[in-house]
Parts: C-alpha cells; structure tokens; sequence
C-alpha cells in the first residue's frame, strides 16, 4: 500500500491579505502545489477586532488553495504578529545532582523550566528560541548530549503574545475548519524562508513590514538574540501622506504604490503629480518631491527604530550579514537605500528560496512569510514521522 503524501500548509492572515501557500513534501524538498491569497477583512491596528470576519477571510483562501492544489486541507502553521508581541530572556537550570552523562530528557527539562517564566495573566509564551548551553558554568554549547556534568543550564530568548489575540486567531482558525499545528512569529517565519543556512554566519536581522505592524528579529549565526515588534508599519506611509496631501487614505495608498519613493534625494523639483480627485472635480496636483520626503521621513523614523533595537542588544555594528526587508511595506521604491544609509550595513529583499515550483511572480517579500510558514510545517511534520519510525513497527499499527 502506497504512503499517503505529505503537505505543508502555512497560513499568513494579515490585515491587508490572507495567503496561503500548500507544499508536497517529496524525499525532503518541498514542491509548491497551490496558493491563494484574498482581502482580509476583520483587522485593526494589528489585532482582531471581529473574529467571524477574520474566519470568512481565512476560509475563503482556503477554499482557494484547495481549489489550486486539488487536495483537501485540515492543518496549517499559523503566523502571528502585531504591536503587542514583546520577546526577553530567559534561563532555565537543572541540577543533575552527580555528574553523569546528559541525555535528551533533560534538555526537555531544562528547556520545560526555561520557559516558566512570571508573565502577566494576559500573556503566554508564543515561541521559545534556545540561545546557549552552560554546561557546569561553561558556555557556548549548542548540543548539550552525551556531555558529562552536574548542573545544566539554557539561556534562551522568548516570545511573548497577548493570549486574548492567540486565542482569537487560533478560533478563527478553527472557525474555517481547519486545525492550527502551530503559531510561529512572523518574522521568524520570513526569516527561515529567505536566509540560507550557508548566509547564517555572521550577525543578520530581518524586519518584516506588514500593513498594520512590523517585526523584527536578529540573529548572530543561528542564535535569536533579538524578536520584536516596532510601531510603524505600512499604514503609517499611508496616512502620512492622506494627510500631507489632504486626500483619503484609498487615493493616498494608490499615490505611495505608483509614484512614491523612500529617498527623496534624486526626486526632480520640477516634476509634479495629479492626484485622485472625487468625481466631479478637477484633480489636484502636489510636486513629487513633496511626496517623496514625507515617505522619507517615515522611512528613516522606522529604520532609526531598528537601530535603537540593534543597540539595545549590542548588534548595531555587528550586522556583517546584513539587514533584509519583507513584507509588503519593503515594496516601496529605494527603501533598501534608506535602511542602508540609517543603518550603515547591506539591504536586500527577503524573497522565498528552497521551494521547487515557486512561480516568478510569486518571488516578492509579501509572499516571504507565508513561504516559511509552509516551511515551518513541513519540518514539524518530518519530526513526528522521524518520532513514529523510531517508535517502531508496533506504535504504526497502533
């Protein structure tokens, strides 16, 4: 009897568009077999504000997915942002009482206690990113087994979610009929689909810039030493021009996609714009280098934000490898430059690699994080199968 295939489903409902990306997975590559994405609906300021409308949203791209794939889907891997995730250290011991060899349960333990830490009643820990072993009083291990010691500790770096908006977007997931395996941060995610393992060398950060909330994480080789969320997202563009140029955030949102540039500096003093005007009006003009330096503006407030961040962890001038830009707040023109200038280190896009099968017009950072997401499924599922293969031939039939 044939093994039943295995798909990777990852879900980035955000509250501009709703994705979803469906993946076969084939002797450990990951083949893309459908996609969807749709308005989302049910959103403010980066938190649910109606559940049954986020639930329609998510449904609706489901039924696209499967539609596009031609396989019934139950599971995803959900991503999850917005202002209020907050990340901090943590540390976890364990006495072993004698020194003898370290084994697999007692990384579990430690890790078990690193992550009970004293949160407010209206938090929980969303994910936990182990950084470093202390191996009696020795640090810097990676992978603590078959070591010899007594005391066991782990140094890690958590991320924290309101449970009221955990909740809430595991029931409307659950709503459109489908189980979430996992809730990962978003950043986190776009960060597994856009960084090879080869690029994971030296210091990197990735900022993932959606339409009501930004997130950021760092990273010094494979060690999270940051995970934040920023207060200016894409929105914040927008709404600064609406009220720049005194038009409506719709015509003001049109204007930042089709003319408008984060650098102002080459912008031409002669050159001026004719902007969306109500019906039954002559259309207004505005000069594009007025327009360009109100997005400039924004831009090097956001990247001076992620500078703060960096410090504040001791990466400001550590970030060999770079800074890269997802989401679909990275589309503006030249905003690389600007974080090049504000941030003085390499920016690039952070575009999907390692899926076979990925359409060329599906390469762009707004498809980044749902691109790991999938990812993100797929490793947890080969995990539970390595789990029930060394289980053996008994734990199958049961």
């Amino acid at each position: 009897m044939p093994e039943q295939p295995t798909y990777a489903v990852g879900l980035d409902a955000g509250s501009s568009r709703t994705r979803m990306v469906v993946c076969a997975l084939e002797e450990d590559r990951l083949r893309l077999i459908g996609c969807a994405a749709v308005a989302s609906e049910g959103w403010s300021k980066g938190a649910i504000a109606d559940q049954q409308a986020v639930a329609r949203s998510i449904l609706a791209a489901l039924e696209e997915a499967e539609k596009s794939a031609g396989v019934p889907i139950g599971s995803v891997v959900v991503g999850m942002g917005g202002p209020s995730l907050r990340g901090a250290n943590g540390r976890g011991t364990l006495e072993l009482g004698y020194p003898r060899e370290i084994q697999q349960r007692d990384v579990n333990r430690v890790k078990e206690r690193a992550a009970r830490v004293q949160l407010p009643e209206d938090r929980m820990v969303l994910q936990l990113y182990p950084q470093d072993f202390v191996v009696d009083d020795q640090s810097g291990h990676r992978d603590p087994r078959k070591m010899t010691a007594s005391r066991l500790e782990l140094n890690v770096h958590l991320m924290t979610a309101p449970t009221r908006d955990h909740n809430a977007l595991v029931g409307a997931v659950n709503q459109a009929h489908l189980v979430a395996e996992e809730t990962v941060f978003e950043a986190q995610a776009a960060w597994y689909a856009a960084v090879l393992p080869e690029e994971r060398q030296e210091g990197l950060a990735l900022i993932d810039i959606g339409a009501e909330s930004t997130s950021l994480v760092v990273y010094y080789r494979e060690t999270m030493c940051l995970a934040w969320a920023l207060r200016v997202s894409a929105a914040h563009f927008t709404r600064d021009l609406a009220r720049g140029l005194c038009i409506s955030p719709v015509d003001a949102e049109q204007v930042k996609i089709e003319y408008g540039c984060a650098n102002a500096a080459d912008s031409p003093e002669n050159v001026r714009l004719e902007l969306p005007a109500p019906e039954g009006r002559e259309p207004r003009q505005a000069p594009k280098k007025h327009v360009d330096l109100i997005l400039e503006s924004r831009a090097r407030e956001l990247f001076q934000l992620v500078r703060g961040e960096l410090a504040r962890v001791g990466m400001e001038h550590a970030l060999t490898g770079g800074i890269f830009i997802a989401g679909g707040g990275a589309k503006l023109a030249e905003i690389a430059d600007v974080a090049e200038r504000e941030l003085g280190c390499q920016s690039r896009f952070g575009l999907p690699v390692g899926i076979a099968d990925w359409p060329a017009v599906m390469n762009d950072p707004e498809w980044c994080t749902v691109a790991g997401l999938a990812m993100y499924s797929a490793k947890l599922k080969e995990q539970a199968e390595r789990r029930r293969a060394a289980m053996g031939w008994l734990s199958k039939i049961l």
